[in-house]
């Protein structure tokens, strides 16, 4: 099975402070100041990266498709990919005009991290650059992070509906991740309601966090949940179905949402075509078609956080292609989500396709969600979900 995963890609630049007082470290910052740090961590980031390389990890032949510029940042993004597997960095494209986007991530001990982020060669990717001939030999298409994108969400994601329409002609599955767009710029105050309605029409597997979803369709929903406290905290399996409906309203043939340490919620169509693009591709639709399945997170000592969405994902398009049923799948993606966050950045703890399900079968033990469900959800003990009864 072959997969393509393009979209936003950066080089993340972590200057050590481990040495540094995280509650004083910002009032050191004083002009004419020389700041003694560590050895910095330097890493490709980004969804374009972080989900492809984990494909990859999980024994997906994968390509990468990213936009960087002719600079030294960019051939050291090449470098970093092809020192994870040989030939995943052969696709980027390389724009002469552009700079190579990057991230400075300080991180100092106890403080929340802060962002210095510049969009770079990303701002420029219009979905022209793609080869939809090569594409076409595919089984998948995932593409992430269009709010990072300028081109991807100007004039109502008209680019973002057209590339998903042009490869869900090429006869390939299409999936989508997005990123929560950031509310003081330009990303967080165009119509996401719009542009998302425009592109999913083409999508076939939608993967948004549950904040994501609520703040680009459902703004005062949003709004009133994060006057209360933390949304994830609020997550409820009402609120799921109605936010999923609406998407499956939209075209979406499989919706998974992520929902931090709540783990994973699935659902899909009520009937998915054995002729579509997503039909031809699962073992048995039929087992596929109108599901609503909720996977707990497993137990394991968090490290860090970065890149667990994009893991997971990637843990759930990888059982996809391994002919996985949505239990298992979702459960799939639950473990390789967990294996991430053992580490502090976004690829060392994922394991490879048999140490994954290796483990999972061990007897590695879930968190329970129990009290957020009704009567009508059963626990499945072979794949360790949850399942809702439905008619």
């Amino acid at each position: 099975m072959k997969a393509i995963v393009a979209g936003h890609l950066c080089l993340d630049i972590i200057p050590g402070l481990s040495s540094v007082d995280g509650q004083q470290f910002f009032s050191l910052f004083q002009p004419g100041r020389l700041l003694q740090v560590d050895t910095a961590s330097i890493s490709t980031g980004g969804a374009a990266s972080n989900t492809g390389l984990a494909l990859s990890k999980l024994g997906i032949d994968t390509s990468i498709i990213a936009k960087v510029g002719q600079d030294p940042f960019g051939i050291l993004v090449k470098e970093i990919l092809e020192e994870y597997h040989q030939g995943i960095g052969d696709d980027l494209l390389i724009d002469p005009a552009g700079s190579t986007s990057y991230t400075v991530i300080i991180n100092p001990k106890g403080v929340d991290r802060i962002f210095l982020h510049s969009p770079g060669a990303n701002d420029h990717f219009t979905g022209d650059e793609l080869d939809f001939g090569r594409i076409a030999n595919t089984q998948l298409f995932h593409f992430g992070y269009p709010q990072l994108m300028r081109q991807m969400y100007i004039e109502n994601g008209r680019n973002l509906a057209r590339m998903f329409h042009e490869v869900r002609d090429a006869g390939v599955v299409t999936s989508l991740d997005v990123t929560f767009p950031d509310p003081s710029t330009e990303m967080g105050q165009v119509h996401w309601e719009t542009i998302l309605g425009n592109a999913l029409e083409y999508v076939d597997i939608f993967c948004p966090s549950i904040e994501e979803i609520l703040f680009m369709l459902f703004p005062s929903q949003y709004a009133d949940l994060a006057a209360k406290g933390e949304v994830l905290a609020q997550v409820s399996a009402e609120l799921l179905m109605n936010v999923s409906q609406k998407l499956i309203e939209f075209g979406v043939q499989v919706v998974l949402i992520k929902l931090g340490d709540q783990g994973l919620f699935l659902r899909t169509a009520n009937s998915i075509n054995r002729e579509s693009n997503i039909g031809k591709l699962l073992t048995d639709p039929a087992r596929w078609s109108n599901k609503y399945i909720w996977s707990p997170c497993y137990r394991v000592r968090v490290v860090g956080t970065t890149g667990a969405g994009d893991a997971a994902i990637a843990g759930f398009l990888a059982a996809i292609l391994h002919g996985k049923e949505p239990e298992e799948a979702v459960n799939i993606a639950a473990a390789v989500g967990a294996c991430n966050v053992e580490q502090a950045d976004a690829l060392s703890g994922v394991r490879d396709w048999d140490s994954t399900l290796g483990r999972i079968r061990s007897g590695w033990m879930k968190n329970d969600v129990s009290h957020l469900l009704n009567n009508d959800w059963d626990w499945i003990e072979e794949s360790q979900v949850w399942r809702k009864s439905v008619g």
